[in-house]
């Protein structure tokens, strides 16, 4: 039989990496086609990964609670007697740990001081309307209304 790559899959427009929430399959495991292998999440939701191959999961290289880029190889499927010492090897150290621009694994030394955030714009300070109590009025009539001269008004000149 063939051997199956599993991949970090893209499961939205903007999602660009994903992180193993878990893995429902452990190394070793007989997997059919369709089988729920691991629950990813991604930038919107979380979701079930699936496999596309049959076999055995030889070998899972992003483990639970780690992050991989779209696309990264994160566990292999294949038969008792199919050698994959080249895949595994070819994959990167830490395989699946290729993330996006802008992300790091920071590994033991430990990651850089974030970012400042970033003020606010004046609007977003605002507090927002309490739900349930309709907004306050401004005296007169509505924006873009004239009022109409009242027929007294008229003839009182």
């Amino acid at each position: 039989m063939a051997v199956t790559k599993v991949v970090m899959p893209k499961l939205s427009d903007a999602m660009e990496s994903g992180k193993i929430i878990k893995w429902l399959k452990k190394e070793g495991d007989r997997i059919q086609g369709g089988d729920i292998l691991a629950e990813v999440e991604t930038d919107k939701a979380d979701v079930e990964m699936e496999a596309f191959g049959a076999g055995v999961l030889r070998k899972i290289l992003v483990p639970a609670g780690e992050a991989a880029a779209i696309g990264a190889l994160i566990g292999v499927i294949a038969e008792p007697g199919d050698d994959i010492a080249a895949l595994v090897a070819s994959a990167p150290a830490g395989a699946g740990q290729g993330f996006p621009p802008g992300q790091q694994d920071c590994g033991a030394d430990g990651c850089p001081p974030p970012a400042p955030p970033r003020p606010r714009a004046a609007w977003a300070e605002r507090p927002a309307r309490r739900p349930g109590r309709p907004a306050k009025r401004r005296a007169g009539p509505p924006m873009g209304v004239r009022p109409i001269r009242s027929v007294e008004a008229t003839h009182a000149r």
